[in-house]
């Protein structure tokens, strides 16, 4: 995440979350610390995973004190174990318990998602299907969630509705078919943009094929289905498949023949990664 996506989206988001979290004032914090007082602080893993979001956890800090400084001893993207000391944090000791929570939020949840994601990329390796997340993702948190996908070995679908066209149950029905939704779009839409129909028919497929979609997604289909669904399509489209995808069931989709695969569960369904911040103490003159 560079400087300037840093300013333009992420310090408003953490600014937020911070604002959510000290209302007016960090009532224990100012009882137990009513001066500034340089400290230090590690941060710890208390679990197996892949680590992402560090230049986020440290930023919510420098927010709070502009001279704190973390220094890593890992990237995103790495694997940790149980008690590795990922990070040592220093700056106002006030600054470091108010910022403690927010800091670890979005570090374990952009961890989680990246250890969830690694794990399914894994199980679809050596096949050449992209896996995919969706815009299934916390309100206000998709840019930190799908850049944690990225991470752990996944990809993007669409950020938001401005990015492509993707013609759901409810576009077609809206229409009056998967024909007619097809149509309007790529009347509607520019050129440079790929249009992509979700269909849960081998009907739909036919339908969609013919009239020209340039990906064609496989919603809750049965295995066998969707293997008729290829053979219609013939590499005329694209194909992603869609629908409850998780660590347990996305093995069966190996050899299915499909280009894509997209997982809802990789953001709403990621369990956090276990971290902590440990040893706080005030810092001598010395080291200060």
């Amino acid at each position: 995440m560079n400087e300037i996506t840093q300013l333009l989206h992420i310090d408003p988001l953490l600014l937020q979350a911070l604002r959510e979290d000290i209302p007016e004032e960090d009532v224990s914090t100012n009882a137990v610390m009513p001066h500034a007082c340089p400290g230090t602080v590690d941060l710890i893993a208390k679990e197996d995973g892949i680590v992402a979001g560090l230049a986020v956890y440290a930023r919510v800090f420098t927010l709070l004190d502009p001279g704190a400084k973390v220094e890593f001893f890992c990237r995103d993207g790495d694997t940790v174990k149980p008690g590795q000391k990922l990070a040592v944090v220093t700056g106002d000791i006030r600054a470091l318990l108010s910022g403690e929570r927010v800091a670890l939020n979005y570090l374990q949840r952009m961890s989680g998602i990246a250890t969830y994601t690694h794990q399914l990329s894994a199980l679809l390796e050596g096949t050449g299907i992209t896996l995919l997340d969706t815009r299934k993702t916390s309100p206000n948190n998709r840019i930190f969630e799908k850049y944690a996908v990225r991470v752990g070995g996944g990809s993007n679908h669409r950020t938001g509705l401005s990015d492509g066209v993707l013609l759901k149950d409810n576009h077609i029905g809206a229409a009056g078919g998967v024909a007619k939704a097809v149509k309007m779009a790529q009347q509607y839409a520019s050129f440079v943009r790929k249009i992509e129909v979700e269909v849960e028919t081998l009907e739909q497929v036919k339908e969609a094929v013919e009239a020209g979609a340039d990906i064609i997604m496989l919603d809750n289909m049965s295995d066998e289905d969707m293997r008729k669904a290829v053979t219609l399509i013939a590499g005329r489209a694209k194909t992603e498949c869609s629908g409850n995808v998780t660590r347990e069931n996305i093995a069966r989709l190996r050899d299915i023949g499909i280009d894509y695969v997209s997982s809802g569960a990789l953001t709403h369904s990621a369990p956090i990664l276990d971290l902590s911040m440990k040893h706080l103490r005030p810092l001598t003159e010395e080291e200060a």
